[in-house]
């Protein structure tokens, strides 16, 4: 599997066989057979390699079950979706396709309601699902850690719900920790023909927080950042046990200042502004059950917004590594929290 890093030296040269416009996709992927031929060349690069007897060779095809290949050597069969995010869905795999697209390669991204629209499909629930499915999968288990080669910003923000008492009161918006990589590149100025660097965010991460906590801050700085890396945050009491863990710590106390914030953390409020506009604007809000999910979206959308060519790829090369999310856990979890809330 290509790390973010790989993926973006990718974005250079992206391959022709990327979908960008609306007309590429739907040459490239006119029916249900062409879809499932790119999703066989992806699980099997080099050829068919049976899961039960590991022999490698064309196998057998049949036209009554597009999806099944019969190994030529042990005869047993071997479903294309076996193991992806797409298997035993009853959903036709060229609406997958159209989903994984829209969701990965276009700019806003799209909201269920608006997938049912476009694609035609009878139930909303139907639309919801196959979207979260995806959205689930956006993050790779084994994803870099950040802040190897880049400072980063580090700060915690409240999405949705609303806040009681201002903004150091209760509230009943749910903490997200944002971590930004601050990047700088060189470009030609068109006018005076010389070398100019830009100072840009780079790859972030976000993660839902149980509480506002040292603890919490902790873990996640554990999991997600580069040992040794420069952080630059808030100086709130959240962050004091950065610099015991070994990160270079800079904080700089701002006391709820948004003018000073902005100024020392232009990569966070950035981030943060973008990430409440595009919940508002797409989804016109997000439930607290199922927010993790819209984060690893934005993620996966933000840190390839420069090489949108390779995204539906890439977001189909992770679909086929990992099964999707059932029933129980796209839902379960918000009716616990509603039955604890009774």
């Amino acid at each position: 599997m290509q790390t973010e890093k790989q993926q973006g030296q990718l974005s250079v040269n992206s391959s022709p066989d990327d979908p960008t416009t609306h007309i590429d996709f739907q040459r490239m992927f006119p029916d249900e057979s062409a879809c499932l031929l790119y999703l066989e060349k992806m699980r099997w690069p080099n050829g068919f390699v049976c899961e039960t007897c590991s022999a490698v060779g064309e196998p057998f095809r049949f036209a009554a079950r597009p999806k099944a290949l019969k190994c030529r050597a042990c005869q047993q069969d071997t479903s294309i979706t076996a193991g992806t995010v797409m298997h035993r869905s009853k959903t036709s795999i060229h609406i997958w396709f159209w989903a994984a697209y829209l969701i990965a390669a276009q700019t806003p991204g799209v909201s269920a309601l608006e997938l049912q629209k476009r694609l035609g499909i009878k139930r909303y629930e139907t639309a919801f699902q196959l979207l979260h499915k995806l959205r689930a999968i956006m993050v790779r288990p084994d994803r870099d850690k950040i802040g190897a080669e880049w400072p980063l910003e580090l700060d915690i923000v409240f999405v949705g719900g609303k806040h009681k008492s201002g903004i150091q009161g209760t509230t009943d918006q749910t903490p997200v920790i944002i971590a930004v990589e601050i990047r700088n590149r060189e470009s030609r100025d068109s006018k005076t023909n010389k070398l100019i660097t830009r100072t840009l965010a780079g790859r972030t991460r976000l993660q839902i927080l149980p509480d506002k906590s040292g603890a919490s801050v902790d873990k996640f700085a554990n999991d997600c950042i580069a040992p040794g890396a420069i952080i630059c945050s808030d100086g709130g009491t959240e962050f004091a046990n950065l610099r015991n863990l070994g990160f270079d710590h800079r904080p700089v106390s701002m006391r709820g200042d948004r003018e000073k914030m902005d100024s020392y953390l232009p990569m966070i409020s950035r981030v943060t502004a973008n990430l409440k506009t595009w919940i508002d604007g797409i989804f016109h809000g997000v439930g607290k059950p199922h927010l993790q999910t819209y984060l690893n979206e934005f993620m996966f959308r933000f840190n390839r917004r420069f090489f949108r060519g390779v995204s539906f790829r890439t977001l189909l090369g992770l679909g086929t590594h990992q099964a999707g999310v059932t029933y129980q856990e796209i839902y379960g979890v918000a009716r616990t929290e509603k039955e604890e809330q009774k």
